[in-house]
């Protein structure tokens, strides 16, 4: 059950939060991209993303403003493709979340200049390959406020086939905090060693994790999602207690920034993941779970990697999940691609890739991305900061199967007040296509004053067109279920896309 204290969001993608229905069926809206894209791009090759802006990043509102970190990779990336020297990372900003500057931080010396937009990382220099960012203004230490998780890597000791150990490097979380998002330190007593982890620093046990796919805080636990590889022999073993194939989306977790459990979760497995095929080769999940925390439920983007013999092979789409308990994800389609890449010529061909930026701005949700052409790895430039846009949390619609039927839908339990309102998003409303509103106890038996007769109607279209009964909500109800029954000659016009509890105060 959902209980007080917040707003609720039922969403049409979201079968937990509406788990019983008759004769509906879910179809999914894909984002549309926006004409101006890339957005952001790689800057002159004088500057720390002269080859590469790559969004393994973040894009938040805060302070009157869209902010973006992102990693800066400086052109000579081309001549030592795998080295972490050249990955930085880097901020934006914008006042409308389209037209993007690169501000003089004047905070970190690059070819013997500050000016530039890179971020400091006071305790020393430190390279990462992916970061996500989370505004906590209400964290009671103010130099907490911003929080950082960084893929760097940090050294191990292997035994090799002679018997011997050889030194090599495996990817790591690195967790850092700010009070204003520019001046970063590291959040555990240690310092960066030639800009990654000192390997008496490191936080999880020894296992290649590419950790900064996703940030978010739920229930109190900050949890990082980040891609753990399945079967890598050398690299690391499986996690989880079953064998899976490939690039997993895995969690490790903390209750306080600083110290992170051993233990993890794979939270999200493609069924292609459960036979047996060599790693980077078949369909796997890439780069974890970036995640928009809408406070009842996680919405997700994962790489849909499309694996391949050679490099050449290599392609990424983009899909969808939720989840109701910050563990266990969920895609609401199978297979289904939110994003896909973009054809031969476009900026972002060969592959997308998911950041962690989500917002609602007015009647439209916004999504942004990135781009990778795995194919091309010795492209001139990579990268940049995308835009997909669809109307405001329009990701799918319930609508009815059969025309000439009746269809309903029955919610979870929720908890409502004298000051709650309940709100629908949905669309092909009208005089003769409405939704009957309905309030059941929770075990489904309707409530007196809000069903049968005085049950409420909506009849016009809108992304939040009130619910109202003859009086206010009944106080002191923690268990009511919503019931909406589709209505009159035109019914089979009507696409509900979520239900809203605003409670008071929240």
């Amino acid at each position: 059950m959902l209980h007080a204290g917040r707003n609720i969001n039922l969403l049409a993608i979201d079968d937990t939060a509406i788990p019983f229905t008759h004769n509906l069926r879910l179809e999914m809206h894909r984002p549309v991209k926006h004409p101006d894209n890339p957005l952001l791009s790689p800057g002159s090759a004088d500057m720390p993303d002269g080859y590469g802006a790559q969004f393994y990043g973040s894009v938040v509102e805060d302070e009157g403003k869209f902010k973006a970190w992102y990693v800066a990779i400086d052109p000579s990336f081309l001549e030592k493709p795998g080295s972490f020297a050249t990955l930085r990372p880097a901020y934006a900003e914008s006042a409308d979340g389209i037209h993007w500057t690169k501000p003089e931080l004047g905070l970190v010396e690059y070819n013997g200049s500050r000016k530039n937009n890179l971020v400091l990382i006071e305790d020393g220099p430190l390279n990462v390959i992916n970061l996500k960012v989370l505004v906590e203004p209400d964290d009671p230490d103010p130099s907490r406020r911003f929080k950082m998780t960084g893929q760097t890597r940090c050294a191990v000791q292997k035994e090799n086939k002679a018997g011997g150990f050889q030194e090599k490097t495996w990817g790591t979380l690195v967790p850092l905090i700010s009070a204003d998002g520019l001046h970063w330190r590291l959040a555990i007593d240690a310092k960066p060693l030639g800009g990654l982890l000192p390997k008496e620093a490191r936080l999880l046990p020894e296992h290649h994790f590419e950790a900064a796919g996703g940030l978010y805080k739920w229930n109190g636990m900050y949890y990082a999602s980040g891609q753990s590889g399945g079967g890598l022999g050398d690299w690391g073993y499986t996690h989880g207690t079953r064998p899976y194939s490939g690039r997993e989306v895995m969690m490790h977790r903390s209750p306080d920034f600083v110290t992170w459990s051993k233990t993890s979760h794979v939270g999200f497995i493609r069924h292609h993941q459960h036979a047996k095929f060599q790693y980077g080769h078949g369909e796997e999940s890439h780069e974890g779970a970036s995640v928009w925390n809408r406070g009842n439920v996680l919405l997700g983007l994962y790489g849909i990697w499309h694996g391949g013999a050679d490099w050449e092979d290599i392609t990424l789409d983009m899909g969808l999940l939720v989840s109701n308990d910050g563990i266990r994800f969920r895609e609401p389609t199978h297979e289904w691609p939110l994003l896909e890449r973009g054809p031969d010529g476009a900026w972002d061909q060969g592959g997308v890739i998911q950041g962690q930026g989500f917002a609602n701005i007015g009647d439209e949700t916004r999504i942004y991305y990135g781009a990778w052409d795995p194919r091309n790895r010795t492209a001139t430039s990579r990268g940049g900061i995308g835009l997909a846009t669809l109307p405001r949390d329009r990701f799918g619609s319930l609508k009815m199967q059969k025309a000439n039927g009746e269809a309903e839908l029955i919610t979870m339990p929720v908890s409502v007040d004298g000051g709650s309102r309940i709100l629908v998003n949905a669309s092909g409303l009208s005089q003769n296509a409405l939704l009957r509103v309905e309030l059941l106890d929770r075990l489904e038996r309707p409530l007196d004053g809000y069903s049968g007769n005085r049950a409420a109607r909506v009849r016009e279209a809108g992304f939040a067109s009130p619910v109202e009964w003859s009086s206010s909500l009944p106080d002191g109800q923690d268990a009511v279920r919503i019931k909406l029954t589709y209505e009159g000659d035109a019914r089979h016009q009507i696409a509900l896309h979520a239900i809203y509890v605003n409670r008071r105060g929240a």
